[in-house]
């Protein structure tokens, strides 16, 4: 219970009975809710002088607001009424001159009847004030409850405290928009709106995204005692290019028809393996110039991957690990042309401890993983959700064809427990949820998996020498798939 419970003076006319009905239901409404009422069916007595008694409710302190309910008639006797002996003869109709006696704010207008201009009846002194609609049984259920806060001093919206200035106001260098959070949200805008020529807007998304990325390509050598700086410093700049194709992947894979979003899927990805080869003017170069590209696709891929699983998009993800991917320029030849999803994953980096600042005498086990891990600062897509999709590439990995087109060693996976992130897997238990996986696999049987499964961790540990890929079959829940109705 608060401190205080209010105290309230109705004041009304007494236009008719159905008002003055109305009115004392209100009264009444407002006792159950906690409320003191002094009104005079309740407490005017025979022989009470109907106006002191009046002026007293005004004026007493215990009395925190006086509710004035304004019809036409109200509103017509209070504009007359000279004080306490004016023309008015109603009790209940305050004038303006008692108004003007104590603080305004004591009194709430509540507006019971408006007139055909759409301004409400009431006294010219109030005419400036805020009110509360009652006109009709509806408005006053749905401004019940504003009443009865402003009452208690209990608003539904508090103002926040003064905070302190943002970044970019204390910061002398003014930070720009993205031109990528511009062309996001007009392809946004388009997209809601179903208009034509989609792909317009769709071009100038994607093109502000990759001109944002290339720029940031190294394309003369580096300064060798500085570059292990500017790779994280790469890729925490990357870090709005990432974000903003997820963005996508979940505003257009809810919205666009399975089989052309697994087309744009497929031009994005081909682009992002672009990105983290050579660009095609740069011929002397080091494979090391190009890691932070590496870590972006690798780190955009799992994103993208957990982002079709949040939104269900399961034909998307099937075809995202069943197609190939033409190899870029610098990397293609005669005999090697398309590459398998494996072309997303990157090798550690080691050189990037420093910068990273490992703990004395320490090192971290996983440099790529922890770029990721430190990255992960979406709410929607927690790191265990990156762990998730890692053990789902794992497992198309291991799948048909074998790893005969290239390793993928999983760097998430050092940084998390892995039974806290295969709720996908542990679901595939139950029939239906498996049935997902199957759309995914392109297998309809769990036995058929288990069975493929099965000789693919074989023959993958036995071609890497990766002994911990054995662990793979039971993160999976291999042995429980499609058990459950």
């Amino acid at each position: 219970m608060p401190d205080t419970q209010p105290k309230v003076f109705i004041s009304y006319s007494w236009s008719n009975q159905q008002h003055k009905d109305r009115v004392r239901e209100w009264a009444e409404h407002l006792i159950t809710d906690g409320v003191q009422v002094v009104m005079d069916v309740f407490d005017l007595k025979e022989g009470d002088d109907k106006y002191a008694y009046m002026e007293r409710m005004v004026n007493d302190d215990s009395v925190t607001h006086v509710l004035l309910f304004c019809d036409s008639r109200y509103a017509e006797k209070a504009d007359k009424q000279k004080g306490s002996s004016g023309v008015g003869t109603e009790s209940q109709i305050i004038s303006s001159e008692l108004y003007s006696q104590v603080q305004q704010s004591k009194f709430i207008p509540i507006f019971c009847e408006f007139k055909a201009d759409g301004n409400p009846c009431a006294p010219v002194f109030l005419k400036t004030r805020f009110g509360i609609d009652f006109s009709t049984f509806e408005k006053a259920n749905e401004n019940w409850e504003q009443l009865v806060r402003l009452l208690y001093g209990k608003p539904l919206y508090i103002k926040p405290e003064l905070g302190k200035p943002p970044a970019y106001i204390t910061n002398n260098a003014p930070t720009p928009i993205s031109p990528i959070t511009v062309k996001f949200e007009t392809l946004k805008v388009a997209l809601l709106a179903d208009r034509k020529g989609i792909s317009i807007y769709r071009d100038d998304f994607f093109s502000a995204c990759f001109e944002t990325a290339d720029q940031l390509r190294v394309r003369q050598q580096p300064d060798e005692n500085t570059f292990p700086d500017q790779v994280v410093e790469t890729c925490a700049k990357l870090k709005l290019v990432r974000n903003a194709i997820v963005d996508w992947v979940r505003l257009e894979g809810s919205i666009v028809p399975a089989h052309d979003f697994s087309d744009l899927l497929h031009a994005v990805l081909e682009k992002l393996s672009e990105l983290k080869s050579r660009p095609t003017e740069v011929s002397s170069f080091n494979d090391s110039w190009f890691t932070a590209h590496g870590i972006f696709a690798y780190e955009s891929f799992l994103y993208m991957v957990a982002e079709l699983l949040r939104i269900k998009a399961y034909v998307a993800l099937h075809d995202v690990f069943s197609t190939h991917y033409l190899n870029p320029k610098p990397e293609r030849s005669i005999n090697d042309r398309f590459s398998t999803f494996r072309c997303f994953w990157t090798p550690t980096a080691d050189f990037l401890q420093a910068p990273l600042k490992p703990r004395p005498n320490e090192r971290f086990k996983n440099v790529v993983g922890e770029i990721l891990h430190r990255q992960a600062d979406r709410s929607d897509i927690p790191f265990s959700k990156l762990i998730e999709a890692e053990l789902l590439v794992m497992l198309m990995v291991v799948l048909p064809p074998f790893p005969d087109y290239g390793h993928w060693y999983p760097h998430t996976f050092i940084y998390g427990s892995y039974s806290d992130n295969d709720e996908f897997f542990i679901r595939a238990t139950q029939h239906r949820f498996f049935n997902d996986l199957a759309v995914i696999t392109g297998i309809q049987a769990a036995d058929e998996i288990r069975a493929l499964a099965t000789q693919g961790i074989d023959n993958y540990s036995t071609r890497w020498h990766d002994s911990g890929i054995r662990g793979l079959w039971d993160k999976l829940n291999m042995e429980r798939l499609d058990s459950l109705k």
